[in-house]
């Protein structure tokens, strides 16, 4: 379906000397109505209201209509909100600047940026991009546009596209592995956002394997221009050299695998930091070189949970579903990465974990999603920091845990 025209939106422009919010709702309206709309991120709340952190505006199709889709970010709860095109800009306008000081439109010729200082002083800074074809709205009631393309040749290499008549075509057996991709990519997108980063984008993914995502990380951040710096770590040399062959083949910049450990591992400064199915402790040891490398984004998969499961002391109260050995087993995979999460949230980090992918195309499927707090919400983690370590200390004594890993390496 191509991009509509709202032409019903367009209005007179303000003139150059109107405020840079008019010039700036000019501006979406102008997106809207050629087609050119990405999305629309706000952040930065003002005032008093900690709870909410951003805001995310999207074009989607409702029952055959286009729609403004609100995402609305909040510390513990996401809220999604949809309105008509013309209710959807009105609500815009009355947010900018009394709800939110940052306003960051993407279209498809141009980045816009708003801002307005504390002492209300507005800018507006507007960036070419490369030219594409125009963003049609995301319709809820068709087969969902994967991030990836599956055109992108690099997929043939790594074995997951074939050409069917001539013209790339999913391997059937990598469904499941084409899905986890994109999930993963989805996620990652998101949290870019909220990240607000900028190229050029340092990533490291350890244990990065035959380097499906990787090469997916790579791919997506350079077809959004973030001038992507992504290094894959892995221990077994063979990988590696496949992995370095392929991108010698592909004529690929801005990527590169070493052979090498997360434990042994230099920390250089990152932006990303990505540990997907590290083993036990080894999580624990990526979560940590996140930390040190000062990453504002932290993606980790964990598994194979062993280290706190022979120190828990079981509670009266929880014994009788505990003696069974997949309970215990669940129950210490739970507190591990309970305890992993709030200790990332000590640390500054808006903190999740949530399920990866459906249980039907991986065992593995629980993430550990870390990203760095701003502003005010940075403001509120530092002050719950010591109700976050009374929280750590009394689960660890209520399972009668001695150490966890994570927390010896952030005690030095």
């Amino acid at each position: 379906m191509a991009a509509p025209l709202f032409t019903s939106l367009i209005t007179p422009p303000p003139a150059a000397t109107a405020p840079a919010h008019e010039r700036f709702l000019h501006l979406i309206r102008l997106a809207l109505a050629g087609g050119q709309f990405g999305k629309l991120l706000l952040s930065g709340p003002v005032g008093d209201d900690e709870d909410v952190e951003r805001l995310t505006v999207r074009l989607v199709e409702l029952r055959g209509e286009p729609a403004l889709s609100f995402l609305w970010r909040h510390r513990t709860k996401d809220v999604t909100k949809n309105h008509a095109p013309e209710a959807g800009l009105a609500e815009i306008a009355t947010l900018l600047g009394a709800r939110f000081r940052n306003a960051h439109l993407h279209t498809a010729t141009e980045e816009v940026q708003f801002a307005v200082s504390r002492k209300g002083r507005e800018t507006l800074r507007v960036t070419r991009v490369d030219g594409s074809e125009a963003v049609a709205p995301a319709a809820h009631d068709k087969a969902k546009q994967r991030p990836l393309d599956m055109l992108n040749p690099v997929w043939s290499a790594l074995g997951l596209t074939h050409l069917v008549k001539g013209e790339p075509a999913l391997v059937p057996a990598m469904a499941r592995k084409w899905k986890q991709i994109n999930r993963f990519v989805e996620i990652l997108s998101s949290a870019v956002d909220e990240a607000e980063l900028q190229g050029p984008v340092r990533v490291a993914d350890f244990g990065s394997g035959k380097g499906y995502l990787t090469f997916a990380v790579h791919a997506w951040l350079q077809s959004h221009g973030l001038s992507p710096r992504v290094t894959g770590i892995e221990l077994r040399d063979d990988m590696v050299k496949l992995c370095g062959a392929i991108i010698d083949n592909e004529g690929l910049t801005g990527l590169r695998f070493d052979q090498g450990d997360v434990r042994t591992q230099a920390v250089q400064p990152l932006d990303v930091m990505i540990a997907l199915h590290a083993c036990d402790i080894a999580t624990d040891h990526a979560l940590h070189v996140g930390l040190q490398s000062g990453a504002k984004v932290i993606m980790s998969s964990p598994c194979c949970h062993k280290e706190l499961r022979p120190q828990m002391t079981l509670p009266a109260v929880l014994r009788p579903m505990l003696q069974h050995g997949i309970h215990l087993g669940q129950e210490a995979e739970m507190v591990t990465d309970s305890l992993r999460a709030l200790l990332l949230e000590s640390q500054g980090y808006r903190t999740q974990v949530f399920e990866f992918i459906a249980l039907e195309h991986t065992s593995k499927n629980k993430m550990i999603l870390a990203v760095k707090a701003q502003g005010l919400a940075a403001e509120a983690l530092a002050a719950r920091r010591p109700e976050l370590l009374a929280q750590i200390a009394e689960i660890k004594r209520f399972y009668g845990l001695r150490e966890q890993r994570l927390e010896q390496l952030l005690a030095g």
